[in-house]
């Protein structure tokens, strides 16, 4: 059954894929007014982190291992997959069964099984130019898409300009890896729009350019607005339910998650200029420092914790500031060490760069 917001209206459910700690949700939700209802998420600490903030929600786990049949459906499904084999600073073995990034797969699956309203994606720069390969399709007879006396002699040709991409001459032809996870959103009968944003565009005092989808059924669903999706009755997950929650399912939340994002968004374009201090300790950087402290809120910490043996590192808190996300959404996890929060953050979704590319998507 959907929770009611405050206005008495169905709030949407949001079933979370590669969680990490929770960046896209926020976003989703504070756009949709949703609420997210289950997540998966397989790296322990960063699951806690999740369970800390969606005690409500149970973590389904390996997505591999998922049966979808058995899981509550939902009306928004989201996930940023592995972004390691697409990235462009990574091996680029692209999209490919076997790679972590192939991992998309599991998640077109999710999408066929529970047949969501809408699907957001959110992923790396690299998804734009990393190939996609496909594995062979039970009868793809490549001789018989491409017969020898189907292409035409030279002499036929002459005069004809060639085309440099040899589109045609084989039965699969080359593809990146958004075209491929636009291709399998269109077999599955949605419709989808993309963009590419950094996150400066929204004042953040760095570029973090992102891809993210926005995709919504072809037919809508015969009950409700077309936003509400069809009522079923929740099942538990085949896969093992992590016990990671920090209380009971019937906990009730307390003020709206999202509601330091609508003044983050209130503050965007504001001009700003740092003061003397902040020149001082910040020097050329400091009037994107300052654009970003008057937009989150908080002041910048400390960029680096020294150490005398290994040198300067980034510190956990201000990684987490630049993500623009409340003090202490990560780091005030007391049982992760500094390496996990950083692999943590560093792997995150900015949350006010998604809310922003999501509400483009939808003009």
């Amino acid at each position: 059954m959907h929770d009611l917001d405050a206005s008495g209206e169905p709030r949407l459910r949001i079933g979370s894929l590669f969680s990490g700690y929770g960046g896209l949700d926020l976003a989703v939700e504070h756009v949709f007014n949703a609420k997210t209802v289950w997540f998966s998420e397989l790296n322990e600490p960063v699951a806690r982190v999740f369970s800390r903030h969606w005690p409500e929600a149970p973590n389904l786990g390996d997505i591999t291992a998922i049966n979808w049949s058995q899981v509550e459906p939902v009306d928004i499904l989201i996930g940023g997959f592995p972004c390691q084999d697409v990235s462009t600073v990574g091996k680029r073995s692209g999209l490919a069964p076997g790679t972590r990034s192939g991992l998309w797969a599991h998640m077109a699956a999710a999408i066929d099984a529970l047949q969501p309203e809408w699907v957001v994606i959110e992923n790396v720069r690299g998804l734009l130019s990393s190939p996609a390969t496909r594995p062979p399709t039970e009868g793809d007879d490549h001789d018989r898409s491409n017969p020898g006396d189907a292409t035409p002699d030279d002499a036929t040709l002459r005069g004809v300009e060639r085309d440099p991409w040899h589109l045609g001459d084989n039965a699969t032809r080359p593809l990146r890896a958004l075209g491929a996870v636009l291709g399998d959103l269109a077999d599955l009968r949605l419709d989808a729009r993309w963009i590419g944003l950094p996150a400066s565009l929204v004042g953040a005092p760095h570029q973090r350019f992102r891809i993210f989808a926005l995709a919504r059924r072809t037919v809508p669903h015969p009950t409700g607005d077309g936003l509400i999706a069809r009522r079923r009755d929740a099942r538990p997950g085949a896969s093992e339910t992590r016990d990671d929650r920090a209380v009971a399912p019937d906990h009730r939340l307390r003020a709206p998650r999202t509601g330091w994002l609508t003044e983050q968004e209130s503050r965007i374009g504001d001009p700003v200029v740092p003061d003397r201090r902040t020149v001082q300790r910040w020097g050329r950087y400091a009037g994107a420092i300052t654009r970003w402290e008057h937009i989150t809120g908080p002041s910048a910490p400390a960029p680096a914790l020294l150490n005398d043996a290994d040198g300067p590192r980034p510190a956990p808190a201000f990684v987490e500031w630049l993500m623009g996300l409340p003090t202490e959404w990560v780091t005030g996890a007391d049982d992760l060490t500094q390496n996990q929060q950083i692999t943590a953050l560093g792997n995150g979704v900015l949350p006010l760069h998604a809310a922003a590319a999501v509400t483009a998507l939808l003009l």
